[in-house]
């Protein structure tokens, strides 16, 4: 994400009006009720570009059939597109942050696009990992600039419903996208879910190019300056923890296929229905995160959260052949799972200079991806030298527990738990995902 829109109000800096010669009443029409049809649309980007990451998961062994390799290297599909997000998106941010947001979106899509078009036809591994590699890139730079540009679109006032609608459609993406697709690969092939997301892609990509208006905002922050809290130490011990957890997190989300095989006994429909209730889990655990972690603290919601991750994974060693109990498991494993990035953002803004939240939470969002990135070659690792997904669990579980007592001690050494967010209310909102 950019940093240049926390500190001008849509409303009041000249420098930052849309450049629509098209229509000259665009401003005013969009403050009063365009804006949410136009955040819609970005929400729908971001369901998209989301789901393209997400379903690769439930498509593994389809995938590992048809390309003839392992699980470990089918697993690398995942890793390569976390890694390239990961390192991309806040790099793509500063890059192209005096870009017209327009443009930005666009060329977004059709790296996306492009890339899963080399992913459905590409019959050599190399080659398809290279093409989710491209997808990623564009992943990182749409979700880099469609939350920015919803809060813009619907200005200052109803800015936090904006990114509100544009965050859901990531969200949705965990809860539909991924289930959908293993539906749609279990029925056609793993190809063809591919090729339905390209199609959602490019229909998304017209739209916007005829009813986003060209906006440009006044984006002076460089790289350099953008990578300024690096060098803060309470910043760099937060994107530890996360990190860390995420590490835990996506071990057994990545190769879910194999380690509840003994259960779905390779049922690719059953496989996603696992996703689905993951996913709305998923939903429930990063809103009620928010609550707990407004009335107890960021931090007490961090610890507990990793604590039930460890908790649920070894609980899941005794239960991964019984497919009842895996999907209860698999549930409670989604909700503490998805608690510790919404309180992670928190703690974590309360550390950012003015105006520089979106950038702390954007780095610590790439983070997350990197700790995804890590996973997926560790399970490769553990799977080709054991042999046994089921070592997977505790592994997470030692990493989940982990990110706990880093917490503790960090913020026990620390005396507490950062100060309180130095950036504007508007800052803090458009930076929480």
């Amino acid at each position: 994400m950019s940093g240049g829109q926390e500190r001008n109000s849509p409303r009041s800096t000249a420098g930052e009006r849309p450049q629509d010669s098209g229509a000259s009443g665009w401003e005013r029409i969009s403050q009063r009720h365009g804006w949410r049809a136009r955040a819609a649309l970005l929400t729908l980007g971001a369901f998209v570009v989301s789901t393209d990451g997400y379903i690769i998961v439930g498509l593994l062994p389809e995938i590992r059939s048809t390309l003839q390799i392992s699980t470990a290297e089918a697993g690398q599909l995942v890793s390569a597109y976390a890694l390239v997000y990961a390192l991309l998106a806040p790099v793509l941010a500063a890059v192209t942050g005096a870009w017209p947001r327009r443009r930005v979106l666009l060329i977004a899509l059709a790296l996306v696009g492009l890339g899963n078009t080399g992913t459905a036809l590409a019959q050599d591994y190399g080659l398809v990992l290279a093409s989710r590699m491209v997808a990623g890139s564009g992943a990182a730079l749409f979700s880099a600039g469609a939350v920015v540009t919803a809060a813009y679109l619907a200005g200052n006032h109803r800015r936090g419903s904006a990114v509100a609608m544009v965050t859901a459609g990531a969200t949705l993406a965990l809860v539909l996208g991924a289930p959908l697709g293993t539906f749609i690969g279990d029925a056609w092939g793993w190809q063809s879910t591919i090729w339905v997301v390209t199609a959602v892609a490019g229909v998304v990509s017209v739209a916007i190019a005829f009813l986003l208006p060209e906006i440009r905002l006044d984006q002076t922050t460089t790289l350099r300056q953008r990578l300024v809290p690096l060098a803060d130490r309470r910043v760099l011990k937060v994107l530890l923890v996360t990190m860390v957890a995420f590490i835990g997190i996506f071990l057994p989300f990545t190769y879910m296929s194999a380690v509840f095989e003994p259960a779905t006994g390779g049922d690719q429909s059953r496989l996603a229905l696992l996703l689905l209730v993951f996913g709305i889990a998923a939903t429930v655990g990063n809103l009620t995160a928010g609550s707990l972690a407004d009335r107890y603290g960021p931090r007490l919601v961090v610890i507990g959260a990793t604590m039930g991750v460890a908790a649920v994974f070894l609980l899941m060693l005794p239960a991964r052949e019984t497919f009842v109990l895996v999907a209860v498991m698999n549930g409670l494993s989604g909700v503490v799972s998805f608690s510790v990035i919404g309180p992670q953002q928190h703690r974590i803004i309360g550390y950012a200079p003015p105006g520089s939240a979106s950038l702390v939470t954007s780095l610590n969002i790439s983070t997350a991806h990197l700790g995804n990135f890590l996973a997926s070659a560790l399970g490769a690792v553990i799977l080709t030298t054991a042999g046994s997904a089921a070592l997977l669990l505790p592994t997470a579980a030692v990493f989940a527990l982990i990110a706990a007592l880093l917490t503790w001690w960090y913020t026990r050494s620390a005396g507490g738990d950062g100060a309180s967010p130095t950036s504007d209310t508007a800052d803090s909102t458009v930076a929480t995902q």
